[in-house]
Parts: C-alpha cells; sequence; structure tokens
C-alpha cells in the first residue's frame, strides 16, 4: 500500500490553503539584505536543509545541529536521513541528506549569516561548486515570506527539481495542515495542488529505496536501509520471571548458548532484557538489573558470531540504557516510552542511538487494569497517546531518524485490540502521517511473541505451544508493514519473514497499469 497517497490531502483542501495563503504571506521581491532583515516578526517557523560528504557526515550533522541551537535556532523537528548520490558533479562520495523545522527570532539574512558561519566554523571552504563539503545548510523557507535579495532566494530556488531536498522537506509536514505557515510554503510550491503535488511530479514515495536515494537509520557505525527486507529480532530474557522462557537463560553459559542458536537461525537483531515487563510483574532496582545485564551482554558482544548483528537493551531506567551504551549495544528498547524514568529521554538523546518507543499505559503492574484496557477507537487512541511521547522526545534531542515506533501488544491492551492492532497498521502509519510524515516512516516494530491473546484465540494455555499463532501474526504484521519482528522462535520466523518478503517484492515488481 502507498501509504503517501493515502496520506496526501485533497486537491480541494490544498486549492482553500493556497488560495488563502497567496492572499496573506509576504513577499520581498529584490529586496536588500539590511531591509529584509528589519521587518520579520518576532518568531518565525523556518525550514533548514542539512548536507554532509566529507568526513563522519553524521558526526557533522550532530555537530550542525548543536551549533544551530547555540545560534538562536530552536528546532523542533527533524526529516527523516537519507543516502543520497551525488548530483551535478558525480565524482564524489555519496551524501546524506535530512532537514529540520525551527523556531528563530533571527531575521531572514542574519539566519543565512549564522548558518555560513557554522559552515565555516565545521571546515567548509569555497570549492567546486555542488563539490565536497563537511556540511551544507540551506534555508528552504523563512515563515510565510519569499525572499528575493542578491545573497538570498527563499523558497530556495532548487528545492522543485532535487528529491534529495524534497523527500525530507515532505517530512517535515502531516498530511494534516497544521498552521497557516504550512499553508503558505504549499502556496509557494511550482505547482497549484502544493508541496504534495510537486513531489508526486518528481517521483514522490517509489523513488526511496532505489540507487541513489535511500531512506536509512544510523545504527552503530553504519547506516540501516529497512525497506529492503524484514528484520528478525530474538528475544533473551536474563529473568526469572518472564512470562514465556523465565529462568531459562540467568547463567552467562545459557544465555550465551540461546543467542548462538538464534544467530544461527537467522536473526539480524539480539534483544536482551533483565526485568520482567509481563502483566503483574513487581520491579527490581537499577542495580540488580545491571548485575544480571552487563555480563551476558558483554559476553554477546565478544561473540564472533555477533558480528554485524544488532544488540538492543530492553529498559525502562536510564542508568541501565546509558550503561549498557556504553558496553556497546546499538538500540535503547523503552517500553515506556519514556513515561517510567523522567531521565530516559534526555540520556538517550545524548547517547545519539536509535530508540525504540513502545506505547504502554501506565506500568507492568497496572497495565491490564480495566481502566488502562478503555479505548474508543484503539488505533487511535495508540497514536494519540504515543505520538504525544515521541515529540517530547524530538523536542529533547532525539531526531526522527533515530526513532522506531512499537504499537505494544499485549501492554494495555486485551485480545480484541491487539487483533485490531494487527489488522490495523497500513491505518496506524496512516494516522501517524497527519501529525508526521517522518514519522510514519519511522521503522515499526511488532512484538506478538507467544502472548496472551494468540492463546486465547488459539485455545493454548502454555505460552511455549503458541509458536504457530506467532508465525500467522508476524505474517499479518509484515504483510501489514511492519519491520522488525521480536521473536522467541527464531528459526519458524525468519522463515515467514522471507516469504512475506517476497510476496511483497512480487507486489512492487506488478505495474501498476496490471494490479486489480
Amino acid at each position: 500500500m502507498n501509504i503517501v497517497k493515502q496520506l496526501v490531502p485533497t486537491v480541494k483542501q490544498l486549492n482553500d490553503v493556497t488560495k488563502y495563503c497567496r492572499a496573506s504571506c509576504s513577499s520581498f521581491i529584490h529586496s536588500s539584505p539590511n531591509f529584509s532583515a528589519q521587518v520579520h516578526s518576532p518568531d518565525q517557523e523556518v525550514v533548514i536543509a542539512l548536507g554532509s560528504n566529507v568526513g563522519d557526515r553524521l558526526h557533522n550533522f550532530n555537530e550542525a545541529l548543536q551549533l544551530m541551537r547555540k545560534s538562536g535556532i530552536h528546532i523542533t523537528r527533524h526529516a527523516c536521513l537519507y543516502e543520497t548520490a551525488p548530483a551535478y558533479v558525480t565524482d564524489q562520495p555519496n551524501f546524506l541528506n535530512s532537514a529540520v523545522r525551527a523556531v528563530t527570532q533571527l531575521g531572514p539574512h542574519e539566519l543565512l549569516g549564522a548558518l555560513k558561519k557554522i559552515e565555516k566554523d565545521m571546515g567548509r571552504t569555497d570549492g567546486i561548486r555542488y563539490g565536497p563539503r563537511p556540511i551544507d545548510l540551506d534555508i528552504l523557507f523563512y515563515g510565510k515570506q519569499r525572499i528575493s535579495s542578491e545573497i538570498l532566494m527563499v523558497p530556495h530556488e532548487r528545492i522543485w527539481e532535487r528529491p534529495f531536498v524534497m523527500a525530507p522537506l515532505m517530512d517535515l509536514l502531516g498530511s494534516s495542515i497544521d498552521s497557516d505557515t504550512v499553508s503558505c510554503w504549499h502556496s509557494f510550491s511550482n505547482h497549484s495542488d502544493g508541496l504534495f503535488d510537486s513531489w508526486e511530479k518528481l517521483g514522490g514515495e517509489p523513488l526511496i529505496g532505489k540507487e541513489g536515494l535511500k531512506r536509512v537509520l544510523p545504527i552503530g557505525n553504519g547506516f540501516w536501509d529497512w525497506s529492503t527486507r524484514t528484520s528478525v529480532m530474538g528475544i533473551l530474557n536474563l529473568t526469572p520471571d518472564s512470562f514465556s522462557d523465565g529462568g531459562k537463560f540467568q547463567s552467562v553459559e545459557a544465555a550465551i548458548s540461546q543467542v548462538r542458536s538464534m544467530i544461527s537461525e537467522g536473526a539480524d537483531m539480539i534483544d536482551i532484557g533483565a526485568q520482567s515487563t509481563r502483566p503483574m510483574a513487581s520491579r527490581i532496582s537499577v542495580q540488580q538489573e545491571l548485575d544480571r545485564l552487563i555480563p551476558v551482554l558483554e559476553a554477546v558482544l565478544g561473540l564472533p558470531e555477533a558480528e554485524g548483528k544488532i544488540v538492543s537493551v530492553d529498559t525502562f531506567y536510564s542508568e541501565v540504557a546509558e550503561e549498557a551504551v556504553s558496553k556497546g549495544a546499538h538500540i535503547v528498547n523503552d517500553v515506556s516510552a519514556g513515561q517510567l524514568d523522567s531521565n530516559m529521554l534526555k540520556v538517550v538523546a545524548d547517547l545519539k542511538v536509535p530508540y525504540i518507543a513502545m506505547h504502554m499505559r501506565g506500568d507492568p503492574s497496572t497495565m491490564q487494569n480495566s481502566e488502562n484496557l478503555q479505548y474508543d477507537n484503539v488505533c487511535k487512541q495508540v497514536v494519540s497517546e504515543l505520538y504525544s511521547k515521541v515529540r517530547k522526545a524530538e523536542i529533547l534531542g532525539i531526531p526522527a531518524w533515530r526513532m522506531i515506533i512499537d504499537p505494544g501488544l499485549g501492554f494495555s491492551k486485551n485480545c480484541e485490540h491487539n487483533l485490531e492492532i494487527l489488522m490495523g497498521l497500513p491505518n496506524i502509519q496512516a494516522e501517524i502521517g497527519r501529525k508526521s510524515l517522518a514519522l510514519s516512516h519511522a521503522p515499526v516494530l511488532i512484538g506478538p511473541s507467544r502472548k496472551k491473546f494468540l492463546g486465547e484465540v488459539c485455545n493454548r494455555p502454555a505460552a511455549t505451544e503458541r509458536d504457530a499463532a506467532t508465525v500467522a501474526s508476524v505474517t499479518a504484521a509484515v504483510l501489514g508493514g511492519a519491520n522488525i519482528v521480536r521473536v522467541h522462535n527464531v528459526r519458524d520466523n525468519v522463515d515467514a519473514v522471507k516469504l512475506c518478503d517476497a510476496m511483497l517484492r512480487q507486489r512492487r515488481s506488478i505495474p501498476p497499469s496490471n494490479k486489480k
């Protein structure tokens, strides 16, 4: 399913807003730098594009964002991250590209000066136009204003011809137009139906994943293109009381044996948890969790078989996350999305690792009480509640390009809720997209493995008897848009995922004219 087509506003909606904005948006035509800097309002919402293809590209982005904040540019939204082929001058390394929305009190030419200073401070020099550079910062939009001076053109004059600019720009929008300023940005498009139409005319979402334009998530020392295939995450519980395999892997030796087995069966990721989050689980201390986790984590990361595999730590404690990442863990997997530890989001932002944000109401001891199981529309309410937590994470410095979304099967949901979520993944992505296209593109993790609702449907009281039902639910999830599946039984689910991925590739290979 083309999620973006689901998200695009109607032509009438965009025509209405563009008519309004063409009447209301400010315009500076052939203005001088001094003049245009004097008439800005106190706060302006801006869009700034980022590019880098020299040195550590991601580090360059992080440094540029930090310097922007110090310069009075307050970042509010991040696009996804893209690895792109060079344009115009093709004999140079690939670029990373992204964009941010921000609020600033700097005038347009003051903003330009601040960005140029950041570029210079980071080592950019005058060289070949469109050639290699450690950082490239361009103003795409400045409030509701059109600006044309000797040194600045806003909207940026070459937006409309550059997929590597348009893709991250679209990420910064939602399919629902959230402000008059965004309405004006649509009106600046060179197409009457707004930015969505400009993107579609350029090629749109089908361009993503092809050579030259890949949406990626930074993990470890590399970049993960999750569009190529579904990843299987093997579960390693170090707890005595987990609902499925509690007590089986408490020794380092038993844990390592299980990890070797999961890797040999095809696991791409290993998720290590040392605190039970089953319903009614009692909470252990930070130190108890660390005592269980760290010896096993160090041993897993030292395995030759684990080379190239992703290791995540399943914790809601910020101190555990910080220690685990310092030892080499690649991802923080937080079932509470930051609500059980007020320091978690800031710590993860500083760690600069991917963050799995999961939906849950309450905590494991209260999540299944009657109050937390009340929903009018479970998919919409899960999106609304999870989105508010993810936006808080983004404001605190975890960019959208590091986010992984988990709707939380089995956490504050009953059987019917879980089934609705499994069947409603496209609707969940579309609902997220109404608020943020970037987050609607984030990898989606689904964890149905051996959970109680499968036993209720299939009359399998024992968790270990639910593997066949897990395979069926994983199949539904992958065909519905999941990018990561978290499972106990790796072997059978790897096969299911391979078949689903093959079916999805086949679907994409059929020309639209031949689809019924």
